[in-house]
């Protein structure tokens, strides 16, 4: 391994923000609230609903009383704001080139979650460089003391910029659907993430299920091959139901939690949302970190 990633030279987003918190506590006197809720939503194939979900449970959390703020992470395929009907007249090009700050370019959604908007088609956000992603996160500490929960939409897949964010979060939630592509994707997702990054701990979420015991089914196939052959925990967060109203939500630009609160997937990202809740984060006191850009973090404003 890298002289540069080895282990005691590592610090999430969480630690560095939990830090920043406490600076700014004993300069000004002030309280601050337990360490902000950090969960990156991720998957091995893009199509399997990541940002339906996000979206929807992001909802779920902010009517159960949570400060909700959703960064759209895939970075140069953005398309959270177009899945929830607002056209932001800034995005996160603007506050990582430095002419918007992340307060200017943050959008209200649907049940005031707030959302931090990717750009669309821009080449260069898909290839930032590790200082321009690290600097950017650590500007995101301007907005932290107002959130309860992040939830970060990364893209599908395993390029650079979903190991970085997925690195950054102290909680991974995986979407997998009971399609064999996407339970091998899951995986592999898994797998590099727990070779490559430090990272053992995942949640999982089956989407399009067609009842609970294929959802469990789906956990299942994927759990014995990660215990045969990874050293890492997967808990299991529930399902999500195959419901038409979930596409004309998509169709109309408006969530089914808000739109159809009675329909089958509706109450599925109701019982997603407060699992989530009722699961805490992992205790990793006395354990190492797992971000790779330590140097950058420091050394960024």
């Amino acid at each position: 391994m890298n002289q540069d990633l080895k282990p005691n030279n590592l610090i999430v987003l969480s630690d560095r923000i939990a830090a920043r918190k406490g600076e700014k506590g004993r300069k000004t006197k002030k309280i601050h609230k337990p360490d902000t809720r950090i969960i990156s939503i991720t998957s091995g194939k893009g199509g399997v609903g990541k940002s339906n979900i996000v979206a929807n449970v992001g909802f779920v959390l902010s009517r159960l009383g949570k400060r909700v703020l959703i960064l759209d992470a895939d970075l140069g395929l953005g398309n959270l704001d177009v899945l929830l009907g607002l056209t932001p007249k800034y995005n996160l090009s603007h506050a990582v080139m430095g002419t918007r700050t992340i307060s200017e370019i943050t959008l209200e959604g649907p049940g005031k979650i707030m959302i931090l908007p990717a750009s669309s088609g821009v080449q260069e956000m898909a290839d930032l460089t590790d200082e321009q992603k690290a600097k950017f996160l650590c500007s995101l500490d301007s907005v932290m003391d107002d959130v309860d929960v992040l939830l970060i939409d990364t893209g599908a897949g395993i390029s650079s910029n979903v190991m970085y964010f997925n690195s950054n979060a102290r909680e991974i939630l995986v979407v997998v659907t009971p399609e064999p592509t996407s339970i091998t994707d899951a995986y592999a997702l898994m797998k590099l993430l727990s070779l490559n990054y430090s990272q053992n701990r995942f949640k999982l979420v089956v989407n399009f299920a067609n009842s609970s015991r294929e959802a469990e089914d789906v956990y299942q196939q994927i759990k014995l091959v990660a215990d045969r052959f990874l050293n890492i925990t997967i808990e299991y967060m529930g399902f999500v139901l195959v419901d038409q109203r979930v596409k004309e939500g998509v169709r109309r630009q408006k969530i089914v939690s808000e739109m159809r609160p009675e329909a089958a997937a509706s109450r599925c990202f109701v019982s997603l949302a407060k699992a989530l809740l009722n699961t805490p984060p992992p205790d990793l006191s006395g354990k190492h970190s797992r971000s790779y850009w330590r140097d950058l973090f420091e050394s960024a404003p």
